[in-house]
């Protein structure tokens, strides 16, 4: 049962760069906004090691250290950033009721979902041993870091055949390992990884362990589930392209979703199908997937909230 309530104009669920860029929008809007990051503090990107692809760091950053830099300025402008989760939530009625670690309940005119998304792992000890140490789950993010060298990457949908094809530009070789003896890619991805020179498709084939030493990714060893023949492929990249989960499972049944349970938001926005529910980052986007793409949404939500409430203020006054 709940032991205390709270009201606030704006909640946002969720930090990293989608959160924390809605607080810093939303505070400097006087929205007053409550922010609960979750279990993981600052998301995805406190797990990963050198950025260089995010605007405004010309030398890179390290991810948790940015975080903290997003963070200091959603608090700057006065965010009340608390350590908690959301464990239900009741959009039937405004303002919208949410239970937060299972004890309190606040009530929130907006709310604003920033959940992110989880990559899909394999679920090897030595994946998460060498995750950003030459483990990545992001071709985009992290392919420049093996610019000239060989990697190989896992998966055989439309998102592994992409990232292939994006890390053959910059790698000398590239193994791509698929677990059946076809792909789940779409005709013309299949075609594109095909006629790629650099690119060794490699059929039935699972991944057995990651190797490395105290520096990073020397290996990966794989066996042919047909043959049962093991061998190691010697590369300093591991990329895992076996999807994502996005963490939106406390939203189902409310807001509106894909069948992979990515959140709909109306085209051109980030309002979704509940009045007064915005949905930012990763948790609404499952094409781009980046830490700026994030933060631009983390902005929209924030705009469409501050919107979305002085609309309704006006209407209020109307009616009186």
């Amino acid at each position: 049962m709940s032991q205390e309530t709270e009201h606030v104009q704006c909640l946002i669920i969720g930090s990293g760069p989608a959160g924390y860029t809605a607080a810093i929008y939303a505070a400097r809007a006087d929205l007053k906004p409550v922010l609960y990051t979750g279990m993981l503090a600052g998301g995805q990107l406190t797990q990963t090691t050198d950025v260089e692809n995010f605007p405004g760091y010309p030398k890179g950053i390290m991810g948790p250290e940015m975080m903290e830099d997003f963070r200091a300025q959603a608090e700057r402008f006065g965010t009340d950033i608390r350590f908690g989760y959301v464990s239900s939530v009741d959009f039937s009625s405004m303002p919208h009721k949410v239970l937060v670690d299972e004890v309190k309940t606040i009530l929130a005119d907006t709310v604003i979902i920033s959940t992110g998304a989880s990559a899909k792992w394999l679920g090897l000890e030595s994946e998460m041993k060498y995750n950003g140490f030459g483990v990545s789950a992001c071709a985009v993010c992290d392919g420049f870091f093996f610019k000239g060298q060989d990697v190989a990457i896992v998966g055989a949908g439309d998102t592994a055949a992409e990232e292939a094809t994006y890390l053959a530009k910059l790698c000398r070789k590239v193994y791509m390992l698929v677990r059946r003896d076809e792909f789940r890619a779409s005709k013309a991805m299949v075609t594109r990884v095909q006629h790629t020179h650099n690119i060794e498709i490699i059929y039935n084939t699972d991944t057995q362990e990651i190797v490395g030493n105290n520096t990073g990714v020397t290996g990966v060893r794989i066996l042919n589930n047909k043959t049962q023949e093991e061998k190691v492929l010697d590369v300093t990249g591991f990329f895992v392209a076996i999807g994502h989960h996005p963490n939106t499972d406390i939203f189902k049944g409310w807001l509106d979703m894909d069948e992979t349970g990515y959140i709909k938001t109306q085209p051109g926005t980030t309002h979704t199908n509940i009045e007064g529910v915005f949905c930012c980052g990763d948790a609404q986007d499952n094409v781009y997937r980046q830490a700026v793409t994030a933060a631009g949404t983390g902005c929209m939500a924030a705009l469409d909230a501050e919107r979305w409430l002085a609309a309704r203020e006006a209407e209020t006054e109307t009616v009186v």
